[in-house]
């Protein structure tokens, strides 16, 4: 089976690091994002299977970076993580085909679990 890859798209160091550990060291390949941009570069050059996207990034946020991922390729998945409850927000982004959100602080093993059964099916 070929390595399953994870972009991580966080204006938070701090997050991004914990999730490229936690995800690397369960045998995915992961790849971080700061902002929009970086993500949709990363997009283009390295399809990644699964996408953790944060909602609210300076610049582009979560919703317009989501609406630019599935225009690139419907059959990513997209897993929203958001710091607020803008439930409308929440909304939009599974109108916009996100699969689940988690709110921080989440629960990392919670988090595992969704992405390893939204990758391995």
């Amino acid at each position: 089976m070929s390595e399953q890859k994870i972009l991580i798209v966080d204006d938070q160091n701090g997050i991004r690091m914990l999730l490229t550990e936690v995800f690397g060291s369960e045998g995915y390949k992961t790849y971080q994002a700061a902002n929009g941009k970086e993500a949709l570069e990363l997009l283009k050059s390295d399809r990644p299977d699964l996408v953790l996207l944060d909602m609210k990034i300076p610049g582009m946020d979560g919703l317009e970076i989501l609406r630019h991922i599935k225009a690139h390729d419907p059959d990513i998945k997209v897993i929203m993580m958001t710091a607020y409850g803008e439930l409308d927000m929440i909304k939009e982004a599974k109108d916009q085909g996100a699969l689940m959100h988690f709110t921080k602080p989440f629960d990392i093993d919670e988090m595992r679990i969704a992405v390893g059964n939204y990758l391995r099916g």
